[in-house]
């Protein structure tokens, strides 16, 4: 129980500091929380027109967008999609089409950076929550050992319950880490991607 009690501090503890590494009290990662990108922070291609924002009315760029911007499809391979794709334009439609994409894929990936980001915050509450439950749990143990009628039987099983949630408490925190890298690999994406559609404007217009 000793072994459970000192585990369950430290790991209480880790998740405290990280807690304390942001702003907003529900947010667990070391990463700065950012929950919305400007286009600004991401782009660095000609203005895109007024008529980039009809973005979803163009079936070809919307489904495109879905495709390149799923992080299951390697970068290099999206980007060469892209440049297929904008090789199948006409020359009088090539830079409003690929500003639409450029817009677009911005749209479509912030939004699914932020919902991530909601994500985030809703699973650090529920670990707070699960390790107010923990430290309850073990001081009524605690508690429990302390009295001289004391069920063995009673103590060795909730000793190994709570030995048992401590580790699923762990596994969720270690999950955590991984899950905080996402918002990060998303802007790191849409900024490798956009990049290739600024290149291909200024090729587009330089023809």
């Amino acid at each position: 129980m000793r072994h459970a009690a000192i585990l369950l501090a430290a790991t209480i503890l880790c998740a405290a500091e990280a807690h304390a590494a942001g702003s907003d009290p529900d947010w667990p990662c070391v990463q700065r929380k950012v929950p919305e990108l400007s286009l600004g922070q991401i782009w660095n291609g000609p203005e895109l027109p007024p008529t980039a924002a009809h973005w979803a009315d163009n079936e070809d760029v919307a489904a495109l967008i879905e495709e390149v911007s799923a992080r299951r499809v390697p970068i290099a391979k999206a980007q060469g999609e892209i440049r297929d794709f904008a090789g199948t334009l006409q020359p009088g439609a090539a830079m409003e089409t690929l500003a639409m994409l450029a817009q677009g894929l911005f749209d479509h990936m912030n939004v699914e950076r932020s919902e991530v980001i909601s994500g985030i915050g809703r699973y650090a509450r529920k670990q707070a929550e699960i390790a107010a439950e923990l430290r309850k749990e073990a001081s009524e143990l605690d508690a429990l050992r302390a009295t001289t009628d004391a069920s063995a039987t009673e103590i060795t099983d909730r000793t190994d319950r709570l030995n048992w949630q401590t580790r699923v408490f762990e596994e969720r925190v270690q999950s955590l880490t991984y899950v905080c890298e996402v918002p990060t690999l998303i802007e790191q994406r849409l900024f490798a991607l956009s990049k290739t559609i600024a290149e291909l404007m200024k090729t587009t217009k330089s023809e």
